[in-house]
């Protein structure tokens, strides 16, 4: 086996193990508030719903553990056991040497295979451990139409992309990552205005809100603090699942409100407008072109990095496939590139809670208090059995936002 080799296998070992000793810090954790909340816990959750998020926090820590032993083998499987470069010779001989399109067939291919082993899992978390606590409201039939709709959206949008993308080498040589940043980034600023349009109404059933005093006063919380909507849409998202959300997508006048129907059944109208007003502070606070921005970055340099790789005479020959080729460089990129980015997680997540605390304040500030902020953040918890005690190190690794103990804090602290 290959120095190149040895290194991806110790990078695998190393990120299960890393997640799996997170994992047993933060049951550890749990474990030890079960018997006896902290008082801020206590003021959030009653005893009962408190004892049932401690055991759903439980089950699903044991869950996840399995999922990640499961899928580290499969990646070495995969990796080590040389189906990959085998089943690329046979697509690529499909239509010749220089035929892009298949290429593009093998990436979509291996993509739909590797996908099939983990859908068992998927099928156990919603049937299973999410029902199991109330959260599953979808079908058999349901679930298994969506995997079929999102398949066809990944066939059809992926081959598109992936053909472009490679096509790209032939049309402008060695630039073909500075055009291909170019290609996917355009897209992702594209999806923000297609995809509540055309791709979201695939799935969910998007309805206007209603007239009403709920719309009013959401529609004057946008006039006072400079947001106006295209529209204010509820979508339904309780025929598949008990949690709720809410979001705003697209930019300019492309602007879209969207509301759970779950979260509108679980907050009061005053709530409801400061959860508005939050998703508002993320867009008068400049997060989301700071997150497009840094996204861009990102983005940018892999491109730079798989370009590198793909010429290195070291690099597809490692894993068995032939020199210079763009396409197996993409896959390798793809499959691979976790093992490091992980470790950066808590990184990313210090910035988000940042962004999280900066939203809070500025609705705390459009509602004239914290009080309505806080209810429905309490409100969320509850009907959502978060975890109200995760062990610090698993809250970097894993929270993009912080705790609710923190959030109210910082909520309740003078401005």
């Amino acid at each position: 086996m290959s120095f190149v080799l040895w290194i991806v296998a110790g990078l695998m070992v190393l990120r299960l193990l890393g997640e799996w000793c997170l994992s047993a810090l933060n049951r550890a954790e749990v474990r030890r508030h079960a018997t006896q909340a902290p008082p801020a816990v206590a003021a959030i959750m009653d005893e009962a719903t408190y004892q049932k998020s401690v055991a759903y926090t439980l089950e699903r820590s044991r869950f996840g553990q399995l999922t990640e032993l499961f899928d580290t083998l499969v990646l070495m499987l995969v990796i080590f056991g040389g189906a990959l470069p085998w089943l690329y010779s046979e697509v690529v001989g499909w239509g010749g040497p220089e035929a892009v399109w298949s290429r593009t067939v093998y990436l979509l291919l291996v993509g739909v295979l590797l996908a099939v082993p983990g859908l068992p899992f998927e099928w156990w978390s919603q049937f299973r451990l999410e029902a199991k606590y109330g959260f599953n409201k979808s079908t058999p039939a349901l679930w298994v139409v969506d995997k079929f709709k999102g398949l066809g959206l990944m066939l059809v949008i992926g081959f598109v992309l992936l053909w472009v993308l490679l096509s790209l080498v032939d049309w402008v040589g060695n630039s073909w990552w500075l055009w291909g940043f170019g290609v996917l980034f355009g897209f992702q600023i594209l999806m923000l205005v297609l995809y509540p349009k055309l791709i979201l109404p695939i799935f969910n059933k998007l309805t206007p809100l209603p007239d009403g005093e709920l719309r009013d006063r959401l529609m004057a919380l946008g006039e006072r603090t400079g947001f106006k909507a295209q529209a204010i849409e509820v979508m339904d998202g309780s025929k598949r699942s008990g949690h709720s959300n809410a979001f705003f997508t697209g930019f300019g006048r492309f602007r879209r409100i969207v509301l759970f129907d779950t979260l509108m059944n679980q907050l009061s109208t005053e709530e409801l407008e400061a959860v508005l007003a939050h998703e508002i502070g993320h867009y008068r606070r400049g997060h989301i072109p700071k997150m497009i921005a840094v996204s861009a970055g990102m983005q940018l340099g892999g491109f730079a990095l798989i370009a590198w790789l793909a010429r290195s005479y070291w690099f597809n020959p490692a894993f068995g496939f032939p020199p210079g080729e763009l396409a197996p460089s993409l896959l390798m990129f793809g499959l691979l590139s976790g093992l490091v980015t992980f470790w950066f997680s808590p990184i990313g997540n210090l910035f988000s809670r940042k962004h999280e605390y900066e939203a809070d304040a500025f609705a705390r500030d459009a509602m004239g208090g914290a009080s309505a902020m806080i209810g429905a953040l309490r409100k969320l918890a509850q009907k959502n059995l978060s975890n109200l005690t995760p062990h610090p190190w698993f809250s970097a690794f894993y929270y993009s936002h912080p705790t609710l103990v923190e959030r109210e804090r910082a909520l309740q602290a003078v401005p």
